[in-house]
């Protein structure tokens, strides 16, 4: 490409994001208006103004491009909120903790912006196994991962019995809160999800 003398050579790096976070945009509205089915590659496009070729030059399918945009999103909610991404607490108190991530998870279930597409992808994996598994993998591993070492930070401190399995006594606050969402069994709030975690850690039967 030829330049005019004293006149500098377009950013194509800025141009590259500007497109990238278009087809994030185009792509997580997309899926909460229509869902997942009606989702299609030619779609973003349109919606971003971008060409179709552009989105298969970085992404294989429209899974890659609508799991690479939630995770995106994710980031930027974190950074919004001033904390690192992917981190659970440790500050000793495994109950405060534990509390303070799902209230978080709370707030991002509720949010418009992650609420629609979130569960356009969740019920989608539900009926094909394939976006099931990715979305898994990608999404839901690397968080469930992260409440296993806090676990796993207990046990050292004592504050958890050894024998425990972190992955399955994970699973005590994450999968109720997980089903009442999706299922909308109840509502889900801070004192839910504080309860949630008193549950787990303390048991049913009389102390």
């Amino acid at each position: 490409m030829v330049t005019q003398p004293g006149k500098p050579a377009p950013d194509t790096t800025r141009r590259s994001e500007r497109s990238r976070r278009a087809i994030y945009d185009a792509a997580l509205a997309l899926v909460a208006e229509v869902g997942y089915p009606r989702t299609t590659v030619e779609g973003i496009a349109a919606r971003a103004g971008v060409g179709k070729q552009t989105i298969y030059r970085w992404w294989d399918s429209k899974a890659d491009v609508l799991l690479e945009a939630f995770l995106d999103l994710g980031s930027q909610a974190s950074r919004e909120a001033g904390g690192e991404p992917y981190a659970i607490p440790d500050t000793g108190d495994l109950a405060a903790d534990l509390k303070a991530v799902l209230r978080a998870t709370v707030d991002q279930l509720t949010d418009p912006r992650f609420e629609a597409p979130s569960r356009a992808l969740a019920a989608e994996g539900v009926v094909d196994e394939e976006v099931g598994r990715r979305f898994t993998a990608q999404l839901l591993e690397p968080n469930l991962q992260l409440y296993a070492d806090r676990l796993r930070a207990a046990q050292r401190a004592g504050q958890v019995r050894p024998e425990i399995d972190p992955r399955i006594a994970l699973e005590f606050f994450v999968s109720p809160l997980a089903q009442r969402w999706l299922q909308y069994t109840g509502p889900i709030s801070y004192e839910y999800t504080d309860t949630l975690v008193d549950y787990a850690l303390y048991g049913l039967a009389p102390r």
